[in-house]
């Protein structure tokens, strides 16, 4: 008698004509549609004659909605390439990693009004006459609400990779390049696809921001979804505003079956475990894309490019084994890196300095930063609420196999969904009922953030190993111990991770949840992020930078004195290698 494999065993699916029809016409349909997106993107601009608002005509809805989509994609792609440079720089090189973690506190502080009133200038001289201009700020603009949270993620898989994997790569002397790919992007791939998701929703919340701009006294739109509900929005046409929801519920949902939930489902292929969970996560995505040849034959003949890549990097220093140097060599190093460092501190902070007293004053740098503490009391309801609602939530997601295919789809779906097109409607709420923003914002601002910690906890309680689980069931633990030793424990440096992302994104949403419009009237919430959009809106330079460096200052200062110290904590005392 034949054996049947075991359960979750790799089974390879036979191979089926109708999947590969399926999956050619798929790949035709979608590089047609790429490519007519873009050439639909360059197209004849200038400053003087752009449109500054979108057409609300439903039968647009579909191309701006493709269009938005498309500028998300190739943010997520230059996210990755980002995460994957930076992360890896902040993880094996020593003395890199003592700027380049700071600096991601910085840059996940700063608001994304704040890179737009910067870099749109130079986007648009790029690409004088040309709509791509506005098209390159829109991308960087989502960019920086997505980059982020996958670095943080990326570098934390880094820094607490397994010590049998490193130790593995020692041992074969993997060169640089060979660990990177084999063990290091293998190794996280897991908290870097939940944590991708989890920016692709962050991005889809900023999208109005991006899409519909309004920076130094200009106003600026592209066509998309974003900017069609901003103009829905402030024409108080709510039938309008309602479609657009509409349409995105069907992106949100198309874009998670067709593109997440595979994804999530390739990459269990990744967990390492010494026993195997009852049920792995399925796509039927996945389950044609595997049936079919188009992939395979792709596959294997990019695969033949893969060996002479590796044969040119091989030389390029064998992973993880430093040059010996002597101890004065090092320390010398160290001053000459601190003195450089120093010293380009000073100067900007000079700079700075010299600036505001020229432009608006040190006067305005307290009124910034007592608006600051409204901003992060609101940042603190919203981390304290949604740790303890989503945490757990979240366990009981990552740890039921039959509840996790159930609940993730809509989890996704939920995360990914623009909150912040749901404002207009939250607005006539408070107009209706008379509820001042300042407490309404907390709302908006957690409809934007709380989901970062929900994934990290999806994503921590799913990884622990299922040899751990059968441990812990053996030993009969009460509910309460079972918490204490197994479930906080494991899943304590995903939840720091969650936190950090979801605290810098409460900030960030700050400057779209304290100031809300709908049919002509706006709604202000005192505090930091108001005060940022209100400088960028009519590009008062020495107000938006006082802004940026209070926020960044909040930022920095939590993450320093807080979410790093619970951070050291995981590593000391709950780390599994």
């Amino acid at each position: 008698m034949r054996a049947l494999p075991a359960p979750g065993a790799l089974v390879r699916p036979s191979r089926s004509w109708a999947a590969d029809v399926a999956v050619f016409a798929g790949a035709a349909a979608l590089l047609w549609l790429v490519v007519h997106l873009i050439s639909g993107a360059n197209v004849p601009w200038t400053v003087e004659q752009a449109p500054s608002t979108v057409s609300t005509d439903p039968a647009n809805l579909p191309y701006y909605a493709a269009r938005s989509l498309l500028r998300m994609f190739v943010a997520l792609a230059l996210s990755l390439g980002f995460t994957f440079v930076y992360a890896t720089a902040a993880a094996r090189l020593r003395r890199a990693e003592k700027v380049l973690i700071p600096l991601l506190d910085i840059l996940q502080s700063v608001p994304i009004l704040g890179f737009l009133s910067i870099t749109i200038t130079g986007f648009i001289a790029l690409f004088p006459g040309s709509e791509l201009g506005l098209e390159c700020a829109s991308i960087f603009a989502i960019f920086t609400s997505q980059a982020w949270n996958m670095t943080f993620a990326f570098y934390y898989s880094l820094i607490s990779q397994p010590r049998e994997l490193d130790e593995a790569s020692r041992l074969l002397r993997l060169s640089r390049w060979l660990r990177f790919w084999r063990v290091d992007v293998p190794s996280g791939m897991i908290p870097l696809v939940w944590n991708g998701m989890m920016s692709f929703g962050g991005g889809w919340f900023f999208l109005t921001a991006s899409e519909a701009l309004s920076v130094n006294n200009h106003q600026f739109a592209l066509p998309g979804i974003g900017a069609y509900v901003a103009a829905a929005s402030d024409a108080g046409e709510m039938t309008n505003v309602l479609l657009a929801i509409a349409v995105m519920v069907v992106m949100v949902v198309g874009v998670n079956v067709l593109f997440w939930r595979p994804l999530t489902a390739w990459a269990e292929r990744f967990r390492v475990e010494e026993s195997e969970g009852a049920e792995a996560p399925r796509s039927f995505t996945l389950d044609v894309l595997r049936r079919s040849r188009v992939p395979r034959t792709i596959g294997r003949t990019l695969g033949r490019l893969v060996y002479p890549v590796d044969r040119v990097m091989a030389p390029f220093g064998v992973a993880e084994h430093p040059l010996r140097s002597s101890t004065v060599r090092r320390r010398a190093g160290d001053w000459l890196f601190g003195f450089t460092l120093g010293a380009a501190i000073g100067y900007g902070a000079y700079r700075v300095i010299r600036y505001i007293s020229g432009s608006v004053g040190f006067g305005e740098v307290g009124h910034a930063f007592v608006l600051g503490l409204a901003t992060f009391g609101r940042v603190a309801v919203v981390v304290v609420v949604a740790t303890l609602i989503w945490v757990p939530v979240g366990v009981w997601i990552g740890l039921n196999p039959k509840i996790s295919r159930l609940a993730q789809p809509i989890v996704q779906v939920l995360a990914s969904f623009p909150a912040n097109f749901l404002f207009p409607l939250f607005t006539a709420l408070l107009l209706a009922t008379g509820v001042s923003l300042n407490l309404g914002g907390i709302v908006l601002m957690a409809l934007g953030s709380q989901w970062y910690i929900l994934f990290n906890v999806i994503a921590g309680a799913s990884a622990i190993p299922n040899d751990l689980r059968e441990a812990a069931a053996n030993l009969q633990l009460t509910r309460i111990l079972w918490w204490r030793r197994l479930i906080l424990p494991a899943i304590f440096s995903s939840y720091v991770t969650g936190g950090i992302t979801a605290a810098g994104g409460a900030w960030n949403a700050s400057i779209v949840a304290e100031i809300v419009t709908y049919n002509g009237t706006t709604l202000t919430a005192t505090g930091l992020g108001a005060y940022i959009k209100d400088a960028t809106s009519v590009g008062d330079t020495g107000r938006i930078l006082i802004g940026v460096l209070i926020m960044s200052f909040y930022v920095v200062a939590t993450n320093r004195f807080f979410w790093r110290r619970l951070y050291a904590i995981s590593e000391r005392r709950f780390s599994l290698s």
